[in-house]
């Protein structure tokens, strides 16, 4: 399984969305699954898949769908 495919599947499964969801669109409260709880969920999630540990200020900065790639990309996780 790519990179992007885990990333997608996170983002499916936290946020109960189907892959045609997953787009640049796809921003923090744009879905009623992605509020606070859920991002924290979210954050765990990928924390586990790509075996890291995202700092703080990068947590807060994830606030879409394509910004937590770029932000991924900060612990050495290619898409």
């Amino acid at each position: 399984m790519t990179n992007k495919e885990k990333y997608d599947n996170v983002f499916m499964e936290c946020l109960g969305l189907g892959a045609a969801q997953l787009s640049e669109a796809l921003v923090y409260n744009s879905v009623k699954a992605w509020d606070s709880v859920g991002h924290m969920a979210m954050m765990a999630a990928l924390e586990r898949e790509f075996d890291i540990m995202l700092e703080t200020d990068d947590i807060i900065d994830f606030s879409s769908y394509p910004k937590g790639m770029q932000l991924l990309a900060k612990y050495e996780v290619q898409f």
